[in-house]
């Protein structure tokens, strides 16, 4: 919508809320306002009642083309996140688009795990990021100094594109580089003796895909989402690459859904390169996390 024309005066939050609750109204009614309020907030990082504390506020030209051009993104079904071009990951602030996932809450409880189950070993080492999209788990746990390497891959050149431009946007706030490489996998590591793999690999089955929101379906990027064997082929090739991978003792930390939790778990077991192996409940309480220690060498 870069058509739209700045206002020529009351150019105030409030007056921006109303234009843009009209060009939502078509596609979402009464919660139109509500979204209005929520996608502002979230293309100036703000809190959600910033916008109404804020109501009298100028704004400038640009800012108010921009925010119509959200709300419009916004109207013809895009997530809000992608309306607004960022969404807040911990303490950081991404940018997301098509070509990543939206960063969601359970994977900030994966990075949470992470430094829980590892603090033991010390700063150190090195944890890689498997499938990074976004790059939001590697930034996270680079923003700890935590680990001496942090390694994030992806196969999609798109998804590294946007986790580069997340890398130099959260560079003031990182106490470890990152490295992005390009590769399935950990075929893209050749690394031995890992501290840590890490991974929200893509486990939603092709016959699943019918079940899901529109906004997730029709708008976040395939490659992340769906695996072939009933979903559960990506997850089984990453259990035997990160096995070698890891240091013994070395931590898997995958997350996954519900309904392949205890498969995950089952495949580490089978494996016979783990020990530790549990799942993990998420803040609603439904199993989401699979964790898994690299067996010890025996004397």
């Amino acid at each position: 919508m870069a058509d739209v024309a700045a206002p020529a005066s009351a150019n105030t939050v409030g007056t921006l809320l109303v234009e843009m609750a009209a060009v939502l109204a078509p596609a979402l009614g009464a919660d139109a306002a509500r979204e209005a309020r929520e996608l502002l907030a979230a293309l100036h990082d703000m809190p959600r009642h910033w916008p109404s504390l804020a109501r009298g506020e100028t704004m400038d030209a640009e800012a108010w083309r921009r925010a119509l051009a959200a709300a419009a993104r916004r109207a013809r079904g895009a997530p809000l996140a992608y309306a607004a071009g960022q969404a807040t990951f911990r303490h950081l602030t991404l940018v997301v688009d098509e070509r990543v996932l939206i960063p969601r809450p359970e994977t900030e409880q994966l990075v949470e795990m992470v430094l829980r189950l590892d603090a033991p070993a010390g700063a150190g080492g090195t944890v890689v990021d498997v499938g990074t999209g976004s790059g939001a788990i590697a930034l996270a746990l680079a923003s700890e100094g935590a680990f001496a390497r942090v390694i994030a891959t992806d196969v999609s050149l798109d998804a590294l594109s946007v986790a580069g431009a997340n890398v130099r946007r959260c560079a003031g706030v990182l106490r470890t580089p990152v490295e992005l490489r390009h590769g399935s996998l950990l075929g893209p590591v050749p690394e031995r003796g890992l501290r840590v793999v890490v991974s929200n690999p893509p486990y939603i089955s092709l016959d699943e895909a019918s079940t899901l929101p529109p906004g997730v379906r029709d708008w976040e990027p395939s490659v992340a989402l769906f695996s072939g064997g009933a979903g559960m082929a990506t997850i089984a090739a990453l259990v035997r690459e990160a096995a070698p991978a890891l240091a013994p003792g070395g931590l898997l930390a995958l997350e996954v859904d519900a309904r392949r939790a205890s498969l995950a778990a089952e495949l580490a077991a089978t494996h016979g390169g783990y020990d530790g192996i549990r799942v993990e409940r998420d803040l609603t309480g439904r199993e989401r996390f699979v964790v898994a220690r690299r067996r010890e060498e025996q004397g």
